[in-house]
């Protein structure tokens, strides 16, 4: 169940905001590989590490304002809102856009990097600790990568979208090792790795298709990294009240991963009419498709956790996404 954590954390100040997150810590003192399987993926993440400074071609001219991506892919597009832009306002639409897109990375990547740190202190064998803390170094990499992006090549910045900063303060707020786990791991960087995908497939831009190539190379693992530790665990320990709870809030978090995908900060600086516009989101054909499409990898991997139980399928059939059910995770 989603719990809203607004009464956790005090008022933002220079651009810090504390967050009284309730995280347990746990020694481990069997240093022996308890799962062959993570310290294989812990090999593998030591191997593939880059370096986001001197990797990228930070020297490539970006115009943000051009169509990176395909117009089409935009709610309004099409609309008489549409029609009635100037070039000019086209283009500043498609900075915003682009600008809010890339900040909700930025903010998710810093609750992943948050997330993996607590993951350190609070699961309880050596494995997961070893590589929760290659995901420490992977999510601080995509933070920075990204915040240089939007500052050099985009020169906007927005700030969270309220749905995802629920989730990630919920996840971050829980003290259950597992919840962090199902959140960020299994929900969260899953959402991301389709979205990343679709960006690489779609633009045309050489810098952020490299860049987002290289962190969906991190992200595969991070995700492949929850399946192994909670698999085991999801099928064989949690009782009936256990499961329910989880199955509450695999729900409840799909449903604000859906919603905050409106954009209506963008609608709001631009100047246009934000409750048409929001209608108009809500309404377009493509962006629906978009929505549920981006549930691909979540779907079958709450199932390889043996949570896809005729509640949650009853739940994303509302939802038109249980159609995702059969599809391989990694799809």
């Amino acid at each position: 169940m989603i719990i809203r954590a607004e009464s956790a954390f005090q008022k933002v100040q220079d651009g810090i905001e504390p967050l009284l997150a309730n995280c347990p810590l746990n020694y481990v003192w069997k240093y022996e590989a308890h799962k062959e399987e993570l310290r294989a993926l812990y090999e593998k993440a030591k191997k593939e590490q880059w370096n986001g400074q001197t990797y990228l071609n930070w020297q490539i001219s970006v115009d943000p304002e051009a169509p990176l991506m395909p117009d089409e892919n935009n709610p309004i597009f099409g609309t008489h809102i549409w029609d009635k832009m100037t070039k000019a306002e086209q283009g500043h639409f498609r900075r915003q856009s682009y600008g809010w897109m890339l900040s909700q990375f930025m903010h998710g990547e810093q609750g992943a990097l948050l997330t993996a740190a607590q993951i350190v202190n609070t699961v309880p064998w050596i494995d997961a600790k070893y590589y929760a803390a290659t995901q420490v170094v992977d999510e601080a990499r995509h933070v920075e990568v990204y915040e240089r992006y939007l500052r050099e090549k985009v020169e906007v910045i927005y700030p969270i979208n309220v749905h995802l900063k629920t989730l990630l303060d919920q996840v971050l707020c829980d003290p259950r090792w597992d919840m962090k786990y199902l959140g960020m791991q299994i929900l969260i960087e899953g959402l991301a790795l389709a979205s990343f995908r679709m960006i690489h497939d779609f633009t045309i831009e050489p810098l952020i298709k490299e860049l987002i190539h290289m962190v969906m190379r991190d992200e595969a693992r991070h995700v492949a990294f929850g399946v192994l530790s909670l698999r085991e665990y999801y099928h064989n320990e949690l009782n009936e009240k256990e499961r329910r709870e989880r199955e509450e809030f695999i729900y409840e978090a799909s449903v604000l991963m859906r919603d905050r995908l409106v954009g209506v900060e963008v609608y709001e600086r631009c100047g246009l009419p934000v409750e048409e516009c929001k209608m108009l989101t809500l309404q377009s054909t493509s962006m629906r498709e978009f929505r549920k499409f981006l549930f691909m990898r979540i779907v079958p991997n709450i199932r390889r956790l043996g949570l896809l139980t005729p509640w949650v399928k009853e739940k994303f059939a509302e939802m038109d996404i249980l159609k995702f059910e059969d599809f391989p995770a990694d799809a």
